[in-house]
C-alpha cells in the first residue's frame, strides 16, 4: 500500500532508484498522448536518454494552459474504457481542465490520503466530518475515500448550513473535521454564537487555500484543536501531495510518489534546497493522466533540514503564486475568467476592478464594472436587470457567488503597463 510506513521512511539511495523506475514508467506511459510525442519530439529527447533523475531536466515543463488546450480528453494516456471517474477545475476563459482516473488511480489516491490521516495519528476510533464540497472539488471525494480506508467514520457533510454542521459536530462526537480553513473560522464564529463548545474536537485539517500561522494558532484557541496543513491539487490526483507531520514545520511531499523541481518561475532554472521558487511536479504513480514536469504555479522551497519524524525532505508551506491566480474559498479564480466573462456581456464595458476581502472569517469578492451607455435606456430597472445578469453569468462560469457593481463609464483606472484589476485586501487573521 503506498502509505505503508516502509515507503514513508526509505534510505534516500532507496528513495531515488524507486523514483527512477517509475520516472522512466511514467516517460513511457505518455507515448499515448499526443501533446507529450510532439513535446519530446521537437526537444530531441527519449526515454532512453534518462539515466539518472536529474535528466528529467531535458524534457520540456507542462503548463495549465496546455491542459486547457487539450480540452477534454487530450491527456488521457488510457482508453475512455478504462475512465471511472471525472474531476474538473476552473478553466480561464470557460473551459475548465479536465482531470481522469482509472480504478487504481482511485485507490492510489486513497492510500495518499491514508497515509496523510495516519501520519497526524488519525484512525478507525476518529469520527470524520468533511465539510467540503462534493461536487467537481477533488477535495471531498479525496478524503473521503481517504477516511475510510482507514476505517474512520466519515460523515459526508459537505459545505453550508453552518449551523446544522455545529450540531452535527456535537451530536455525533465528531473527532477529526476537514474544510477550508477561511470556512473553520467562521465555524468557530457560529459555535461560539450558538454557545458551542465542540469539546470533541481533537484534529482540523484545513487546506485548498493559502493561510497563515497567525490563523493556525487563533483557530486552534478557538475550536480547541490541533491543526494541519493540507496540500493538493486535481492535476496531481486532487488532495493528498504534501501535509504535515506531528512537528508542523513544513509540508511532506511523497517523494516515492512525485518527482519534485523548483524553479525561477522566469528562467526555468532549477534552484537548490532552500531557494524559493516555482514548484514543478512530476507524479510518478498516475495511470489515467501522468504528467511530465508540470508547473504548478505555487510558490515554495525545498527545506534544507531533515525532519525529527524521520521522513523525506519537506516543502515549505505555499507562500503565493507565480501567476495571477486567486484562490476565493478554495475555488481557483483567473481574473481572465472575469474579463471573459464580461466581454460577452454587450450592457457592460471591458474596465472592471476586482477587490477581496475577507468579512466575518470568509473570502468575499466584489466586482466593479463600467456600464455601456449606448445600451441603457437610463431607466434603473435596466440597471438592475444588468446587474443580476452579470451577477448569474459570474457565478455559472466561477462557482463562486460574487457581489457586482456597476458604475460610469470612464470612472475606473486605466493602465499604461500591465493592468493591475485585482485589489487583494485580505490579511493576517
Amino acid at each position: 500500500m503506498f502509505w505503508d510506513k516502509k515507503m514513508e521512511t526509505l534510505n534516500p539511495a532507496d528513495l531515488q532508484a524507486l523514483q527512477l523506475k517509475r520516472l522512466k514508467k511514467t516517460l513511457r506511459s505518455v507515448q499515448s498522448v499526443e501533446f507529450y510525442r510532439k513535446q519530446f519530439d521537437n526537444a530531441g529527447v527519449a526515454v532512453s536518454d534518462v539515466k539518472t533523475l536529474d535528466d528529467i531536466q531535458k524534457f520540456p515543463f507542462t503548463k495549465k494552459q496546455d491542459l486547457r488546450d487539450g480540452y477534454p480528453f487530450g491527456f488521457f494516456a488510457v482508453p475512455m474504457r478504462k475512465i471511472v471517474r471525472i474531476h474538473t477545475t476552473s478553466g480561464t476563459t470557460g473551459k475548465p481542465t479536465v482531470v481522469g482516473y482509472t480504478r487504481r488511480d482511485l485507490d492510489t489516491w486513497a492510500n495518499l490520503i491514508a497515509r496523510n490521516m495516519t501520519m497526524i495519528g488519525v484512525g478507525k476510533d476518529d469520527v470524520f466530518q468533511n465539510m467540503v464540497n462534493y461536487g467537481m472539488f477533488t477535495g471531498g471525494l479525496g478524503f473521503h475515500y481517504g477516511a475510510e480506508k482507514i476505517g474512520m467514520a466519515v460523515i459526508p457533510s459537505a459545505t453550508g448550513n453552518t449551523r446544522r454542521q455545529i450540531e452535527m459536530i456535537r451530536d455525533f462526537g465528531v473527532t477529526t473535521i476537514h474544510c477550508t480553513p477561511s470556512y473553520a473560522m467562521h465555524l468557530s464564529e457560529v459555535a461560539e454564537e450558538m454557545g458551542e463548545t465542540l469539546e470533541s474536537l481533537k484534529t482540523g485539517i484545513f487546506g485548498a487555500e493559502p493561510w497563515s500561522d497567525n490563523m493556525r494558532h487563533t483557530l486552534e484557541d478557538r475550536l480547541g484543536l490541533t491543526a494541519y496543513d493540507s496540500y493538493g491539487m486535481s492535476e496531481l490526483f486532487g488532495p493528498g501531495v504534501a501535509f504535515e507531520c506531528p512537528e508542523r514545520d513544513g509540508l511532506h511531499i511523497w517523494h516515492d510518489s512525485y518527482l519534485v523541481e523548483i524553479i525561477n518561475p522566469k528562467t526555468g532554472e532549477r534552484l537548490s534546497d532552500g531557494e524559493r521558487g516555482e514548484l514543478v511536479v512530476t507524479p510518478l504513480i498516475k495511470e489515467a493522466m501522468p504528467l511530465i514536469r508540470y508547473r504548478v504555479g505555487d510558490v515554495t522551497m525545498l527545506m534544507e533540514d531533515g525532519c525529527l519524524c524521520g521522513r523525506y525532505k519537506k516543502i515549505a508551506r505555499i507562500t503565493g503564486r507565480s501567476d495571477d491566480m486567486l484562490i476565493i474559498r478554495g475555488i481557483n479564480v483567473f481574473p481572465s475568467q472575469i474579463e471573459h466573462v464580461l466581454l460577452r456581456i454587450p450592457e457592460v464595458g471591458n474596465q472592471f476592478m476586482v477587490y477581496i476581502d475577507r468579512i466575518n472569517h470568509l473570502d468575499e469578492m466584489t466586482v466593479e464594472v463600467e456600464i455601456n451607455r449606448s445600451h441603457f435606456s437610463g431607466e434603473l430597472a435596466d440597471l438592475a436587470r444588468t446587474q443580476k445578469k452579470v451577477v448569474k453569468e459570474l457565478h455559472d462560469t466561477l462557482e463562486l457567488r460574487t457581489t457586482v457593481k456597476l458604475v460610469e463609464p470612464g470612472s475606473l483606472p486605466r493602465f499604461e503597463g500591465k493592468a493591475k484589476r485585482v485589489i487583494d485586501r485580505r490579511g493576517d487573521i
